[in-house]
């Protein structure tokens, strides 16, 4: 009797465990505790920036890095008044160029931005025997991440700094050849990835 009563329990236990699995219950004799799911880089300012980057001065936006892709955020830089059109460009280069270069507010750090461009470097006006919308910088173009170079030229060819059809021309310091770089869908989707289209440039 006490046989043929052991032998009913050891089915019955198998089949109350499928009972409960079907109903969603999972049987566990040791706590779990994973932690609270990671969070989604947002990419997305929740409260206006008022940095000392937002200062007054010339609007003008910028391309950091939020996860894999570009995204613009709002900036100025200060151009004298009565400035003439070449010089224009070149000081406004400058200051996109430093804005890329200053680390994010600490509004957008929290958002997850980040940028990929170092301090240092100036950039400068077309030399003698380059085309007049040309910029040239302190560093050559081919030395720079790709995500630096992608941040650059969609920034550069987004603003005053160019001629407004998407492109800028770029080279380094001296005679060093020149290019024209696109700022393309690819690129502000995947920069680590999808370099900036460039073709020679080859005459003023």
């Amino acid at each position: 009797m006490n046989v043929r009563r052991r032998y009913g329990t050891a089915l019955a236990l198998p089949f109350l465990g499928l009972l409960l699995a079907g109903c969603g219950i999972r049987a566990t004799e040791v706590p779990t505790d994973f932690g609270a799911a990671p969070s989604r880089v947002p990419c997305t300012l929740t409260e206006p920036d008022v940095s000392p980057q937002a200062v007054r001065g010339v609007p003008v936006q910028v391309f950091l890095l939020c996860g894999s892709s570009l995204v613009t955020v709002d900036r100025a830089v200060q151009v004298p008044d009565g400035t003439a059109d070449a010089q224009r460009r070149v000081i406004v280069a400058q200051g996109l160029l430093d804005q890329l270069a200053q680390a994010p507010s600490s509004g957008e750090r929290d958002a997850g931005y980040t940028t990929d461009v170092r301090g240092g470097m100036t950039v400068s006006g077309p030399g003698a025997k380059d085309p007049k919308d040309a910029l040239r910088l302190s560093n050559s173009p081919a030395d720079l991440t790709s995500y630096a170079l992608a941040q650059l030229v969609c920034t550069f060819s987004d603003s005053a700094a160019a001629e407004g059809d998407g492109s800028v021309i770029l080279g380094g310091p001296d005679a060093a050849p020149l290019r024209r770089y696109e700022c393309t869908d690819d690129v502000r989707t995947d920069p680590g990835t999808k370099a900036p289209p460039s073709s020679e440039v080859t005459g003023g």
